[in-house]
């Protein structure tokens, strides 16, 4: 894989660029990284804020050849990376929680966007990446407070990307996924939990089981299997008691 990085002092949103280069036919390895967002995007519509230079942010774009339906990998294979890299660098290792944080103790240290497109040059996935180095949005933590070591954005960036090849490369085949979905599952801390999955328009509650073929949550609710590939989930304690 080549990566391709573009730098920018200040940008809107690196995913609405990347999304944007895709379209006109961009090929798989750009990256945009930017030292502020002015309309950094995150779930649901929701905001991304972050002062100047005190966090990674980061989008990438994938064009794996694969059904529609398995982009869900592109996500892990993303979250994966940023697990491992910040391990390496400075000892922390986060857990994910289902469909796109890393938490440490609990606590959100980082987070992954995803958005699929349909290109004249094929599907395209751009999956973007926050990671809260030197501060944080109250409720969150950051790099520095989490492990009292401070790492810069472009270090954490070159292993990201390096972390990131052989997962991506795993993609590409059943038996490559399938070490990449035991892989994410071991990382999952959503897994073996009660949890609530909040949908439009419907709330769900069960057991987290694990992800299935496709990356999915496999959730037990009332005595039966579903699968989520979207929502966002609440970790339980108890039917009554919400922890993150």
């Amino acid at each position: 894989m080549i990566w391709r990085v573009e730098h920018f002092d200040e940008i809107d949103s690196t995913n609405s660029w990347v999304v944007s280069r895709a379209l006109e036919g961009a090929p798989e390895g750009l990256v945009a990284v930017a030292d502020f967002q002015t309309k950094g995007k995150g779930r649901r519509d929701r905001t991304w804020e972050a002062p100047a230079r005190s966090a990674l942010l980061c989008s990438v774009l994938l064009r794996p050849s694969v059904d529609l339906d398995e982009m869900q990998w592109g996500v892990a294979a993303v979250s994966l990376a940023v697990r491992a890299a910040l391990v390496r660098l400075c000892g922390v290792r986060p857990d994910l929680k289902w469909p796109n944080d890393l938490l440490v103790r609990g606590v959100k240290v980082a987070g992954v966007l995803a958005e699929m497109m349909a290109t004249e040059s094929g599907p395209a996935l751009v999956v973007g990446f926050g990671v809260n180095l030197t501060s944080h949005p109250e409720g969150a933590t950051s790099v520095a407070d989490a492990a009292g070591v401070t790492i810069t954005a472009p270090a954490l960036l070159d292993i990201v990307l390096e972390e990131l090849e052989p997962r991506r490369a795993q993609m590409e085949g059943a038996d490559g996924r399938a070490l990449l979905r035991a892989e994410y599952e071991r990382a999952l801390v959503t897994v073996g939990r009660r949890v609530r999955v909040e949908m439009a328009g419907s709330v769900h509650e069960g057991e987290a089981r694990g992800v299935d073929e496709a990356g999915r949550l496999v959730v037990t609710v009332d005595g039966v299997e579903r699968t989520f590939s979207a929502g966002d989930v609440v970790h339980l304690r108890s039917a009554n008691d919400e922890v993150a």
